[in-house]
This record gives structure tokens, C-alpha cells and sequence, in this order.
């Protein structure tokens, strides 16, 4: 048996820590809940201790608040009050910074606004969905639910964001690791054979002379490429900063072969999922769209929604006016159709999220099981080539030798 350590909360409100010697992490929680306590973390490691992080590439603040949203549904549903539960999570909560969030968010709480107008005093952490949902909760008496589905909305985004992001790392490594391959051959390796060849004053093969000019080049000139590149990706930063600029970014991004489509199908399948949490908590249609809307990373999607809304606000539904909108899926419209037709219009949207993020997940293992296999079939031509026109310098000096 391993030792586990856990959280708990008692029946009130107070939080218990200890050690449970049992096989797995299942059973702990379920001795948890028989002893009348409600689980809140379960682990070989001490809660807030030593541990390994890696780069979040800025996702630091969506996994405080998926953690967050998980540690206050579990809460809510074990019936701890509102402000008893933030005060927990308060103290479960590891970053300083964000700790001092949920009690700014209490102390608001406590001097008379709503829970959702305590959150929305950090928009930066909650977005116009998180705020909206926590508002129609709070209207209709069921926040422990719809945090619950909020935990349920936050960890779906959160692993698929993740998935894209590591199934793309090891085709970004093998773009670097070749530039850089080529680049040293063509700094250190390539000067020093010149040295030798030019001792010999014979006359060089075509293939070696390219060669040996791309490296003079390379040593003369490359600084100043690489000064042009920064130059470049600085100016391209700035100018996608702007509305026209990000506008022109996103609609380039979605016709990338390969990668565009798996961008167009992530999207939807967010703002499928977002949809089906708002409209199943009892936000207005328009009013859904528009925050779904302004969660997506794409621009050019996020701007034909405003048609959408349009066609909404005059009674064409919502499948006619995605259909017409032509940025999303065909199969999108085709499910919203039915969803229109049979009253389940939540249901469908959470069916949609299902299958676009399945699709998304299939579309990006496509891309890099292509784009891979080139990367490597491109650079271990350049590298041929290099050596390749080596080999040939070395073979006429042997035979001028002979």
C-alpha cells in the first residue's frame, strides 16, 4: 500500500490534511467520503510541495483559474457556503498571486455585489463567458451545477490547447535543430575546408564553388540576415497587434495547408463547447453568441459571427446564418439544423464540440505525420549537399595527387 496525502473539507466547512495508506488514489477518496468529508486533492505528494514545473508558454493563469473552478465546484456541490468555499480555495491555491485574486474576489463579495460582479473585477483571469455563466447560475439558484460545468468547459479547452501545443513542439525543434546544423556547417566547418582547397590552387568543382561562396556569404552577410529576420518578425508582431493586421494573420493561418484546417476545426469546436454551456444555463441565444465569440483566437471566425447574430436577431435561426457565414465547418450547420428542428439545440452544440475536437485532434496527428518526414527529407538534402560537394573537391585533389 502507498502512502497518500490529502485535502479534504468536513461537513463545516473546515479543512482537514493527512495521510491514508491505501492501494490507489480511487479508493482514498472514496474512504474520504465515507468518513463524511469531501475530497479536494488526493496524491502521493504533499499538497504544496516540490515540484517540477515546465514553461506554461503563458498559460499560467488559465491553469489557476481551471483549478480554480474545479476546487469551487467540488465545494459548491458538498453544499459549503459561497464564501466558506473561496476562503478554502483561497488557502489551496499555491501562487501568491492569484491567491490574493480570490480573496479581492471574496472581499468584493462580502461588501454586497453579486459573485459575478466580484469576478468580473479581473477580467484578466475571467472571461465574459466565465462572468455570464456565473450570473445565469446565480439568477437561477444552481451555481454549484453550472461551476460544474464550467470545471467541464475549462479542462476540455485547457487539454486541448496543450495537445496542440505538444504535438507541434517536435516539428519546431526539427526546423531549429536543422537551420542550426546547416548554419555551423556553413560558419566553422565549410571556411576551413576552403582554407585547404585553395592551397592546393586547383580549379574547383561547380558544386564546391556554390558552396564555398554560400559560406563566404554566410560569414560576411549573415549577421545582417539575422538582424533583417528580427527586424522582420518585430515589425510583423506590431502590425498583427492591429485590427487589420490580426485580421489579415488569421485569415493567412486558415489557409495553410494541412495546419489551417485543424486551426478552423479547434476553433469551432471552442465555440461549439462554449455555446452549449451558455444556452443550456439559460443565456439568450444573441447574447451567447456574442461571448462566444469573443473567446475564439481567430478574428476572421470571431467577425462573421456578428452576421450570425444578425440573422438570429431576425428570426432566420442560428443554422441558416452560420451556413451563409461559410467560416465554419458545413457539418456545423448541418448539426445546428437538426438541433433547431428537434428543441435540443444545447444538446447539438455539445455534440458539435465533441466531434470538432476530435477532428481537431485527428487533423493536427495528420499534419505532423506529413510535415515531419519532410522536415527531415529537406534538411538531409541540404545537409547531402554539403557534403556531397565536399566529397567532390576531395576527389579531384586525390586525383591531381595521383
Amino acid at each position: 500500500m502507498a502512502a497518500f496525502h490529502f485535502k479534504a473539507v468536513a461537513s463545516d466547512g473546515r479543512l482537514r490534511t493527512g495521510v491514508v495508506h491505501a492501494p490507489t488514489e480511487r479508493q482514498v477518496a472514496a474512504e474520504l467520503r465515507r468518513q463524511g468529508l469531501t475530497p479536494v486533492y488526493v496524491g502521493l505528494r504533499p499538497p504544496g510541495g516540490f515540484s517540477l514545473r515546465l514553461p506554461s508558454f503563458g498559460g499560467r493563469r488559465r491553469k489557476d483559474v481551471l483549478l480554480f473552478t474545479q476546487e469551487l465546484s467540488t465545494l459548491l456541490n458538498a453544499g459549503v457556503p459561497l464564501d466558506r468555499a473561496l476562503s478554502i480555495t483561497a488557502e489551496l491555491t499555491e501562487r501568491s498571486e492569484f491567491r490574493q485574486v480570490v480573496l479581492n474576489v471574496l472581499r468584493v463579495l462580502k461588501g454586497g455585489r453579486s459573485f459575478a460582479d466580484s469576478l468580473a473585477v479581473h477580467p484578466e483571469y475571467f472571461s465574459d463567458l466565465y462572468v455570464n455563466m456565473v450570473r445565469a447560475g446565480e439568477a437561477s439558484g444552481a451555481l454549484a451545477p453550472v461551476f460544474e460545468r464550467l470545471a467541464a468547459f475549462e479542462q476540455t479547452r485547457d487539454d486541448l490547447r496543450n495537445y496542440l501545443i505538444s504535438s507541434l513542439i517536435y516539428p519546431a525543434l526539427l526546423v531549429l535543430v536543422g537551420l542550426a546544423s546547416i548554419l555551423v556547417l556553413m560558419y566553422f566547418v565549410v571556411p576551413r575546408f576552403a582554407a585547404v582547397f585553395e592551397q592546393s590552387h586547383l580549379a574547383m568543382p561547380a558544386p564546391t564553388r556554390v558552396m564555398l561562396e554560400t559560406s563566404r556569404f554566410v560569414q560576411n552577410y549573415g549577421w545582417i540576415g539575422i538582424l533583417a529576420a528580427l527586424v522582420a518578425w518585430a515589425g510583423l508582431r506590431a502590425w498583427v497587434a492591429t485590427p487589420a493586421g490580426r485580421l489579415w494573420w488569421d485569415s493567412f493561418r486558415l489557409r495553410l495547408p494541412g495546419l489551417g484546417e485543424a486551426l478552423r476545426k479547434a476553433e469551432t469546436a471552442r465555440f461549439a463547447a462554449a455555446m452549449a454551456t451558455l444556452i443550456a444555463h439559460g443565456v439568450p441565444l444573441v447574447q451567447s453568441i456574442g461571448i462566444a465569440g469573443a473567446i475564439l483566437n481567430n478574428r476572421r471566425m470571431a467577425r462573421s459571427l456578428d452576421g450570425v447574430a444578425q440573422g438570429v436577431k431576425r428570426g432566420e435561426g442560428i443554422a441558416g446564418p452560420l451556413k451563409r457565414a461559410g467560416e465554419f465547418p458545413p457539418l456545423a450547420g448541418h448539426l445546428l439544423t437538426v438541433g433547431e428542428e428537434t428543441g435540443r439545440l444545447d444538446e447539438m452544440f455539445a455534440r458539435m464540440a465533441e466531434i470538432y475536437d476530435a477532428e481537431t485532434r485527428a487533423s493536427i496527428k495528420r499534419f505532423t505525420s506529413l510535415f515531419e518526414p519532410l522536415i527531415i527529407l529537406v534538411m538531409g538534402v541540404l545537409v547531402g549537399v554539403l557534403i556531397l560537394s565536399m566529397l567532390l573537391a576531395i576527389t579531384s585533389i586525390n586525383e591531381v595527387a595521383v
